[in-house]
């Protein structure tokens, strides 16, 4: 049993499944049988090469650097006059070090706050990188909430990554089980997700309002690689 076997494993316990059995009929779908009739394959969720994109991009710069904007969006407190707004980046390679980048978006998020006006704005741009926001419908729980961002050299952003590869990784399993498929009831896909990290709750209902996943599976669930306890379900 690998790591990301481990895992879902572990995942499996938390909700009380006991019942479960790791590779049944051998080295051949499902990786677990759950309570004699519930297959489950299990897959690692990361940015796959399509049509020689770079696959390390997303990992390696774009999810830290939106994990980074989202804290410092989120750390600068509630809505004032009951409005809220969505943060959006743009960026391309390389970045500005987060250490002289951090505080300098910061300072415009902050000037931006103060101003007595506000609107749909581009309020800091640099050398590679840009920080638009735009007024939310609703207020939230912040000032400031995720809207997006985008990475310019590979034309997409968190949500549409995470699709694109939701959808090559269901395809995929789709094909590997289709000999074995009558032989249970049930069949779910477990994904650890290594580019969204199981989302928060506000990323989910982005997620789940934009993203539509046609697939042959009972259920697909995403489990953050960090903590299996943190899941949701498509």
């Amino acid at each position: 049993m690998d790591a990301t076997e481990k895992l879902v494993a572990d995942h499996l316990a938390h909700r009380g499944y006991t019942n479960v059995v790791y590779e049944p009929d051998g080295n051949i779908p499902p990786d677990f049988l759950v309570d004699g009739n519930i297959a489950i394959e299990v897959r690692r969720l990361n940015q796959n090469h399509f049509e020689g994109g770079d696959a390390q991009g997303l990992e390696e710069v774009a999810i830290p650097l939106w994990k980074r904007v989202k804290e410092l969006a989120g750390s600068l407190g509630a809505p004032t006059e009951n409005e809220s707004w969505f943060v959006f980046f743009r960026f391309t390679r390389p970045v500005e070090a987060w250490k002289t980048l951090g505080p300098k978006l910061r300072k415009a998020l902050e000037t931006f706050v103060a101003s007595p006006i506000k609107q749909k704005s581009t309020v800091f741009i640099t050398k590679g990188f840009e920080l638009e926001v735009f007024r939310a419908s609703n207020p939230h729980a912040s000032m400031f909430v995720m809207g997006g961002c985008s990475d310019e050299e590979s034309g997409g952003w968190l949500l549409s990554e995470m699709e694109t590869n939701i959808r090559h990784c269901a395809s995929e399993k789709s094909r590997k089980i289709k000999k074995v498929r009558s032989k249970y009831k049930h069949w779910w896909l477990a994904l650890v997700d290594h580019i969204g990290h199981g989302l928060d709750d506000f990323d989910r209902e982005m997620f789940r309002d934009q993203v539509s996943i046609s697939h042959d599976w009972e259920k697909i669930i995403l489990i953050d690689p960090r903590d299996h306890s943190r899941w949701f379900e498509l």
